[in-house]
């Protein structure tokens, strides 16, 4: 199978302008745990290892401030910065010891279209715990807008070293795994969050975890189905401030020989969404979600 110089997304940072209200949320009804705190961030982790998968801070607006991705190598710092520099990012803090909790070797871009990626190496890790079916085990995928789908993900594959795993008309799914996809490029008017999707450990995961946002008071933006590339079950949901996330399952795995499918493949009958046919249009309150959370300045 194909080395990746980026082994995994690990984690995202997300500005809330309300840290209380969006912390109680994540832990009392999303699934996840408080682990540290530390400048006035808190870190949330899930049942398995990564020492955390979301930063919160305290900001102005909702907005995503940075993906964190896990190097496979302290080797691949170099070639990922001068990659990613010669395909349009800037760098913004060359490889150094990580001051935050998690630890480690810590380097931080901007990319292309705005945004901040840092890649970690090292970084402290946790015992999985056992899995509990109604709990996020890790980040799926996080799925970004972009007014030039291409260019993009082309960032992503010459830049960080990903490949192309499949295009739809309105996406572009790479990867850095075995897992069908780790990050989603979408066409948009604007650059940004559309959504972060967080893996639970069956399909039964996904429709507990949903039950638990409904007894929250906490409706299904989207879903549930199950989508097309990827083979993925899901339910999407729009948290207290703003910003569109997904309970995830059954992620499709694949390796180098599987074959990369374009628009013509990924076509569902007229008013379809999804592979079952049984998750409705999505609505334009929940459109309008996807696009409403920009990037940190």
């Amino acid at each position: 199978m194909t080395r990746f110089p980026v082994a995994a997304l690990r984690s995202v940072d997300l500005g809330t302008p309300d840290l209380a209200r969006s912390e109680a949320f994540y832990r009392q009804t999303w699934g996840l745990e408080r682990v540290a705190e530390a400048r006035g961030i808190v870190y949330l982790r899930a049942t398995g290892s990564d020492h955390h998968v979301v930063a919160l801070h305290q900001s102005e607006r909702t907005e995503l401030k940075a993906v964190t991705f896990r190097l496979a190598e302290s080797s691949d710092f170099d070639a990922v910065s001068r990659n990613a520099i010669h395909e349009g990012a800037t760098l913004i803090a060359a490889p150094a010891p990580n001051p935050g909790p998690d630890g480690g070797v810590i380097m931080s871009l901007r990319g292309p279209k705005g945004g901040v990626l840092r890649f970690v190496h090292d970084d402290l890790r946790h015992d999985t715990r056992p899995p509990r079916p109604e709990l996020p085990e890790r980040l799926a995928h996080v799925n970004l807008n972009s007014t030039d789908v291409d260019r993009t993900a082309a960032f992503y594959e010459k830049a960080l070293g990903f490949k192309l795993t499949d295009r739809s008309a309105a996406m572009a799914f790479v990867r850095c795994n075995s897992d069908h996809h780790a990050v989603v490029i979408a066409a948009a008017k604007v650059n940004g969050l559309n959504h972060v999707a967080f893996l639970m450990p069956t399909w039964e995961g996904v429709m507990r975890g949903a039950g638990r946002m409904i007894d929250a008071g906490h409706p299904i933006a989207w879903g549930v189905g199950r989508h097309g590339p990827g083979d993925n079950v899901f339910a999407y949901f729009i948290d207290p401030v703003g910003t569109v996330i997904e309970y995830t399952a059954e992620v499709l795995q694949v390796d180098d020989d599987y074959v990369v499918r374009g628009p013509e493949h990924w076509v569902w009958p007229p008013g379809r969404t999804d592979q079952w046919g049984i998750a409705p249009p999505k609505a334009e309150h929940v459109k309008a979600a996807q696009l409403a959370v920009g990037y940190a300045a």
